[in-house]
């Protein structure tokens, strides 16, 4: 098997516009009542910024978006990160209070549209919870709370402080040897921030696990075999990817992927075998 190449062929023909990138949204409430599709500007910033394409702001509901459409008109996705979780059912597992708040809306148009982004070789670049909806849409589980693991430290986010407090750094990542990820990242141990309370139990089929948290928790992935970009992380990536040395490069590798899809539908891949 040949070592997969994690950074897309610069080469690929120009195209006229901005790929369009689809951002999975997240539904709250605005003072308990409002109901809202939104997503975070850091999220928009890094893609319009960094990546160079289109940010367009999916609804998560399968009575608004059709999986197909969003395949046809998007040239790549955004897995964002969000509070509420993946349903322990789409794992086969049953609720707990540890499992905390659920979307399954958003699980109704994100498991099947990760599965058919792979199948076809669309990038799809997932965060947080998106890159436990890669896991979970590959047929792998997830632990309800990291931090209740023997040997594990606490991932989520500081309850208290400023934005700037909340997203730095806090932990390394270390990356398997002349794997995907220390390729693309010139490094083989990056720091990172950290703001999840879930993370991966048993990785789904052809997920690669291609980095770790000091206390072993999957902090890196892709698809083995994809013919297209499918890195994921469980850190936060766009907060700064502009100035950040490890959150550019994805995004960067991510917007030549959506270019290349977007001028000859062909992929290019980023943790292809």
């Amino acid at each position: 098997m040949s070592r997969p190449q994690p950074v897309p062929d610069r080469g690929s023909r120009a195209i006229n516009r901005r790929p369009l990138i689809g951002v999975i949204a997240n539904s709250h409430h605005i003072e308990g009542r409002y109901e809202v599709h939104g997503s975070g500007v850091i999220n928009t910033e890094a893609l319009a910024q960094v990546s160079g394409v289109l940010p367009l702001i999916v609804p998560t509901d399968p009575r608004l978006a059709r999986v197909e459409d969003l395949l046809e008109q998007c040239d790549g996705f955004l897995l964002t990160g969000g509070r509420p979780n993946v349903h322990p059912s789409e794992y086969g597992e049953d609720e707990t209070p540890a499992h905390g708040d659920f979307d399954r809306a958003r699980d109704a148009i994100t498991l099947p549209l990760i599965r058919a982004c792979v199948e076809r070789g669309q990038p799809v670049f997932g965060i947080c919870r998106g890159f436990q909806e890669v896991n979970v849409a590959m047929g792998g589980s997830l632990f309800p709370e990291i931090r209740d693991l023997p040997g594990r430290m606490n991932h989520r986010m500081p309850p208290e402080g400023t934005m700037e407090e909340k997203f730095a750094l806090r932990h390394p990542v270390r990356f398997t040897e002349g794997g995907v990820f220390h390729h693309l990242l010139g490094a083989s141990e990056v720091m990172t921030n950290s703001l999840h309370g879930q993370g991966i139990n048993r990785a789904g089929k052809r997920i690669v696990i291609d980095g770790h948290a000091p206390d072993g928790t999957p902090e890196a992935l892709y698809v083995e075999g994809a013919p297209g970009f499918t890195l994921s992380v469980q850190w936060h990536p766009e907060w700064q990817a502009g100035e950040d040395p490890v959150s550019r490069p994805l995004f960067e590798a991510f917007g030549l992927a959506a270019r290349a899809w977007a001028s000859e539908r062909r992929p290019l891949a980023a943790g292809a075998a």
